[in-house]
């Protein structure tokens, strides 16, 4: 299970310095960006105080008193659906990756290193539109022509079980969260074209307009698909996914119950909830014949196991029939829909690489509809995301030597120290939890690992070939190599060294089953962390990040596994009691932010519940490790404002952002995070120092009674 904030070097490639044709490269994105985006000052000691609202009380609004200035003084750019602090790093990395990858293009191409060569051509191919347009549906007619010619249930399974090709119903490689030393092979069922199932459940006039919207966009890929009436099957195929919200899907909340979740079975068991769906001929093809163990995340529990989970009636009416239910659906589903959803699929999956219109219809309804983004973001910031995607930690290798300071490692080294320290000390002073729990609690904290900036064996992507003509192709070969590699590993080894994000990832995580924590080189950066910034100011910033992702191991989900990453109960009764009462009251505290339609759309408490505690739990204890970090002395005041209150900002700086209300509608409902400025409101009206740093009183807006202040780590 990964949990993330929001989420040693191979050898670099040869790089020169750019010439005057990266400059006109350069020059053309200017006018291509065509609104300036935001920046942000950081003054001398990492926040300027110049954002700070005089008009807003700190006790009202924390999030507006940080950061209204700012927001105010820079209006939404016209590519993004919402823009702040992680959006900054991210256009930063961006713009890094490009400067290297055009040293690479603007090099005689006989110079190049096979490598390198790759580079430039998963970059280049992406980049020409003009090729793209020309090529028309010729680079995609071989794979239409599968899916078209798949016309029985047993052909189209195993054409789902092929790389490349979307499915309703499959599984993946991962680490085995009951037994963390091996890999299993996880399965589930899938589907949906929009973004969840409340979207087909939802009968206001917004919910009826974007299913419109929906179905025309439907009607254009059937439309280009040269059906005889696409409008008829654009609405065949929406009825099958409105089937699959109602019939297989489940709440989203309720899937983050990993007890729940875990579902393993034999082979055997698998063909008995397959309902005459041919799975032996689906599994051979995707390499799973021999796997001994499937675990299933959406079986619907028995009776029995629901009491032995304690699952309330409310809870079981959120549960749909998941992966059996789906077997018999895509059974009793005529094979020309099934064919239909699954072209429509790959048409959409791959709308980028092909000609124009499909990438500007698929934005429309993707990027403007859904989240009302006026425009889509600039080509050449999309072909250095494709090239990530594709050779992205042989980019890293060039950007960590570049953009990466040794410096900054070791400082995160004494960060990660101290905020295990400041964990430890926590764990010691609980009151509601028994020293046999506390026991589990301290071994599982001594047995984290934490990764810093990159992996020292990048992956060199052995075997990937890559086109400098066909994006298309480019994109189907690393489905294969990508599906390979991870097949590979089921009967081997774990791999500790792995990282699921690059060096250039402006993210962080938390991996359960392995019991880590990640941060990649790009998010350790201002206004995350400054190497010369104020400690306060690291500690509010950097130091929550930490935190939060040490939380995740102990937030109502990552703690229920062990310090070996096992899924298993190591609380007593009585302090796993505790424990869920202090998550059910944050769950009301954020159940009554409602910032949308007069206070009738409002955060889901329990959807956003795990993130929530490692925002809470992750500030409490970045700010003890600060205390350690003084040493017992008294910071100093810095442009009138103490340690604890620089520390507080830092905290609202991280989350700097604001956003459209389609985006903000669509978070609400699919985001496990809390919107920005509840991660700052939210958590700091629960901690004792924010009131005392900033005198905040009872008739402040934000004031909780001590006895309603929440503290869990």
């Amino acid at each position: 299970m990964f949990r993330t904030i929001l989420a040693a070097g191979a050898s670099a490639l040869a790089l020169t310095l750019a010439t005057p044709a990266l400059a006109e490269h350069h020059e053309e994105k200017k006018v291509e960006e065509k609104t300036p985006l935001p920046t942000m000052s950081f003054g001398t000691w990492g926040f300027d105080p110049q954002y700070l609202s005089a008009n807003v009380d700190p006790g009202d609004d924390f999030f507006a008193y940080a950061n209204q200035k700012w927001l105010d003084a820079n209006p939404l750019p016209a590519e993004f659906s919402r823009f702040g602090a992680f959006n900054l790093l991210r256009e930063k990395s961006t713009s890094d990756v490009s400067a290297l990858v055009e040293e690479l293009t603007s090099k005689d191409p006989a110079s190049l290193t096979a490598d390198e060569k790759r580079i430039v051509d998963a970059y280049k191919s992406y980049l020409d539109t003009a090729a793209i347009d020309a090529a028309g549906l010729a680079p995609a007619q071989p794979y239409i022509d599968q899916i078209q010619g798949a016309s029985t249930l047993a052909e189209l399974a195993v054409l789902w079980g092929t790389p490349g090709y979307a499915s309703p119903i499959g599984g993946g490689v991962g680490v085995d969260a009951k037994d963390p030393t091996r890999y299993s092979v996880y399965f589930g069922s899938g589907g949906l074209g929009l973004p969840d199932r409340d979207y087909y459940l939802d009968e206001s006039e917004k919910g009826v307009g974007i299913q419109t919207k929906y179905r025309e966009y439907l009607t254009f890929l059937f439309t280009e698909a040269g059906y005889a009436d696409p409008a008829a099957m654009a609405q065949t195929v929406y009825d099958f996914e409105d089937s699959i919200a109602r019939k297989v899907s489940w709440d989203r909340a309720t899937r983050r119950n990993r007890d729940l979740t875990y579902n393993a079975l034999t082979p055997e068991e698998m063909t008995a909830i397959a309902a005459g769906f041919p799975l032996t001929s689906a599994l051979a093809t995707s390499g799973f014949g021999d796997a001994d163990r499937f675990i299933v995340g959406d079986l619907p529990p028995s009776t029995e196991r629901a009491a032995e989970l304690g699952l309330s009636e409310d809870t079981l009416g959120k549960i749909g029939g998941g992966t059996p239910a789906m077997f018999e659906l895509i059974v009793n589903t005529p094979i020309e829909v099934l064919q239909a959803w699954t072209l429509k699929e790959f048409l959409d999956d791959n709308a980028s690489v092909l000609p124009t219109r499909f990438d500007e219809a698929d934005f429309a309804f993707y990027g403007t509809v859904l989240s009302g983004t006026p425009e889509q973001r600039p080509r050449w910031k999309r072909a250095i995301d494709a090239t990530e995607g594709q050779l992205g930690e042989l980019v890293g290798a060039s950007y960590v030597e570049r953009y990466f300071p040794p410096e900054n490692k070791a400082a995160m080294d004494e960060l990660v120290v101290n905020l295990r320290l400041a964990l430890a000390a926590s764990i010691d002073e609980i009151d509601w939890m028994s020293e046999e729990t506390k026991d589990e609690a301290r071994a599982k904290l001594d047995s984290f690992t934490p990764k810093i900036g990159y992996r020292d064996n990048l992956d060199t992507y052995q075997g990937l070939a890559i086109s400098g003509t066909n994006p298309l192709a480019n994109r189907m070969a690393v489905a294969r190599w990508s599906w390979d590699k991870d097949l590979a590993k089921l009967g081997g080894p774990i791999d500790r060294t792995e990282w699921f994000m690059l060096p250039q990832t402006v993210n962080a995580y938390y991996y359960s089953t392995l019991n880590e924590i990640v941060f990649p080189a790009a998010i350790l950066q201002q206004p995350f962390f400054g190497i010369t910034a104020d400690a306060a100011v690291n500690y509010g910033g950097i130091g929550g990040v930490i935190g939060h992702e040490i939380g995740h191991g102990f937030d109502d989900q990552g703690s229920k596994s062990d310090a070996q990453g096992a899924l298993r109960n190591w609380w007593t009764d009585d302090d796993r009691g505790a424990f869920d009462a202090l998550g059910n009251a944050l769950v009301e505290q954020y159940n009554g932010f409602c910032p949308l339609d007069d206070g009738e759309t409002c955060v889901n408490g329990r959807l956003t519940l795990g993130e929530n505690i490692g925002d809470l739990g992750g500030l409490s204890l970045a700010y003890r490790a600060y205390k350690l970090h003084l040493g017992g002395k008294e910071d100093k005041v810095i442009d009138g404002l103490t340690g604890d209150q620089r520390f507080f900002l830092a905290w609202a700086q991280v989350w700097r952002s604001q956003q459209r209300e389609e985006s903000y509608r669509n978070r609400l409902r699919t985001d496990s995070h809390s919107p920005e400025e509840y991660r700052t409101n939210g958590v700091v009206r629960n901690m004792d120092e924010w009131y005392e740093a900033f005198g905040v009183t009872p008739d402040d807006e934000l004031y909780l009674p001590p006895e309603q202040r929440i503290r869990i780590w």
